[in-house]
């Protein structure tokens, strides 16, 4: 198989006759093709529509959740399902355009996964552009990788490249900064984007904070997975010294000057100060066991190998 198109929809039925006509009409001089459908638990006629899809044409597969799971959850079922090799995904609403695939595919002779960018984005400004312009600016200082767009669903990756690749949460749209992380060489084009004809978008501000919430996490896994204590360490390190140094100050007004420090509330915060700056110091000494023994029993490596000889 040369290539795998992933698809999460979530109803959409209008939306699944049209895409996969256009994809058709792309990926058939291109290569032999499977297009996977991940019904993400919709409640409307999108599985008919798949199913009947299925029976005129063998290249059309569909994974059905029993519910939504999102569709972080629904990207990894069709990753672990394709068989091509070349994987590309893209959003079930025909906002993007399957006729990009051939220049994002073109781009991996230089890249291990190409990132599309909506240039001229087809959607309400104050709703989602400025949102996710935001969005964005805070994903590239975050994590290191110049994208314009992390958002965009138009992707292309080697197989190889999403092999060992663990997902959860909102993780979806930050898979090139995890690459990027791992080693692999991640690349963007600009690609065409249309406005929504059917179908509702799934889209707001809830997710927006999730996935914010999920940056954090990547950008603490990235860093510090491997040694939580020079984190937890440093904040704990950081608030024993001050409350070292307040209780010293006061120590000194009280042995050169004879001032009375019980009824001095500087006290009382340097002894905090102290006592979670321990707190947190164990507590990274906890993580660093629990860290050594989930890579020690679950065979997971800290490394990722690019080839062997």
């Amino acid at each position: 198989m040369d290539y795998s198109i992933v698809i999460p929809v979530y109803n959409e039925e209008e939306n699944i006759a049209p895409l996969y006509e256009k994809i058709a009409s792309v990926m058939k001089n291109m290569g032999e093709y499977e297009i996977i459908f991940i019904d993400d638990g919709s409640t409307d006629g999108t599985f008919k529509k798949i199913k009947k899809l299925n029976e005129k044409d063998g290249a059309v597969r569909c994974i059905r959740f029993r519910r939504n799971f999102g569709k972080t959850a629904a990207l990894t079922a069709g990753f672990e399902r394709a068989e091509g090799d070349v994987i590309i995904t893209m959003d079930g609403d025909m906002q993007n355009d399957p006729e990009d695939i051939p220049s994002l595919v073109k781009m991996l002779e230089k890249y291990d996964a190409v990132s599309g960018w909506r240039y001229s984005r087809k959607d309400p400004w104050l709703r989602k552009k400025l949102p996710s312009r935001i969005s964005n600016a805070i994903s590239r200082w975050i994590t290191g990788l110049n994208l314009h767009d992390f958002n965009c669903a138009l992707k292309a990756y080697k197989k190889e490249a999403l092999k060992d690749i663990e997902l959860y949460g909102d993780m979806h749209r930050y898979i090139p900064a995890v690459l990027a992380w791992k080693g692999y060489k991640v690349g963007e084009i600009k690609v065409r984007h249309h406005e929504r004809k059917h179908g509702k978008s799934k889209y707001g501000a809830r997710r927006l904070l999730r996935g914010f919430f999920d940056l954090i996490n990547f950008k603490f896994w990235a860093d510090y997975s491997t040694r939580p204590l020079h984190f937890f360490g440093g904040i704990g390190s950081a608030l024993l010294a001050s409350g070292f140094f307040i209780d010293l100050y006061l120590v000194l007004l009280k042995i050169f000057y004879g001032e009375t420090l019980s009824n001095r509330p500087l006290l009382l915060l340097g002894i905090l100060l102290m006592i979670l700056g321990l707190q947190i110091v164990f507590f990274g000494f906890l993580a660093e066991i629990m860290i050594r023994q989930y890579y020690t029993f679950s065979n997971k490596k800290m490394y990722n190998i690019k080839e062997m000889l």
